[in-house]
């Protein structure tokens, strides 16, 4: 009776096991580097490759592309013939619709018009080392996107809710007082229908997936919207950027949503 209870107990154990974990997507198996900074190619091209089914000449947004050679969208742009608008402060290129321009959250949305961004963007991208929360924040009242990448400040544990004090006229200054924390980017994506699927693993980028996505696609990403569990530390420097000696206050997505 006894060995009969527990071959039981362990047949229990295999299915919770594999009702719950097997098949999952754990996109960190696929980061790759081709065009991107980091990994960034190889987990776009895994979430376009689950999303649609002619990954064809779809619509992307990337802002804060230097001179758009290193950024997310190249791969889109090279491997899918996808197209879209690219914006920087300091560098254009015609030939790549580049354009230079400083954003803020005052005029993210009159550049969106300006450019004829469509309401449905497929991947929007952002890493302007700042204001990114307060511009995507912008964004989302309008627009809807497919797919978010953002950078993060990972030098923010996952339980910590932290955005810097918005100035429209700030750059980033090589310290780790910028953007926003993973928590506060999940707080803001989650008011707005989306999911947290995936951080890289040098803790530079964050991925949301669109909720009804997730759920027409019926994806299973292993730990979604589980900032403890998908969160990674700043593996880039040392340990992160140098601490702001300043000690900036910092406010919570709380009270900016």
């Amino acid at each position: 009776m006894n060995k009969l209870i527990f071959f039981i107990i362990i047949i229990i154990i295999i299915s919770i096991y594999l009702t719950y974990y097997n098949g999952y997507i754990d996109l960190s198996n696929y980061e790759e580097k081709i065009y991107s900074q980091n990994g960034e190619d190889g987990v776009t091209m895994k979430l376009i490759e689950l999303i649609y089914e002619g990954p064809y000449n779809k619509y992307y947004v990337e802002f804060g592309v230097q001179d758009g050679e290193e950024c997310n969208t190249h791969i889109l742009r090279e491997n899918y013939n996808w197209n879209g608008l690219l914006m920087d402060g300091s560098n254009s290129n015609h030939s790549i619709n580049l354009k230079k321009e400083f954003i803020t959250k005052e005029n993210i949305l009159s550049l969106f018009e300006k450019y004829n961004v469509p309401i449905h963007i497929n991947l929007l991208s952002i890493d302007i080392d700042y204001n990114d929360f307060y511009c995507l924040k912008e964004i989302l009242t309008k627009y809807k996107s497919d797919i978010i990448i953002c950078e993060y400040n990972s030098s923010h544990g996952p339980d910590e809710d932290k955005v810097v004090i918005y100035n429209p006229n700030y750059m980033w200054d090589g310290t780790n007082y910028f953007g926003a924390s993973l928590l506060s980017l999940q707080n803001l994506a989650n008011k707005y229908n989306y999911s947290l699927v995936y951080c890289d693993k040098l803790g530079v980028n964050c991925y949301f997936v669109h909720n009804e996505i997730i759920r027409q696609k019926n994806l299973n990403f292993k730990d979604l919207n589980s900032t403890e569990h998908i969160y990674n530390p700043p593996k880039y420097g040392i340990n992160g950027h140098p601490i702001d000696n300043s000690n900036r206050k910092y406010v919570s997505s709380d009270e900016l949503l």
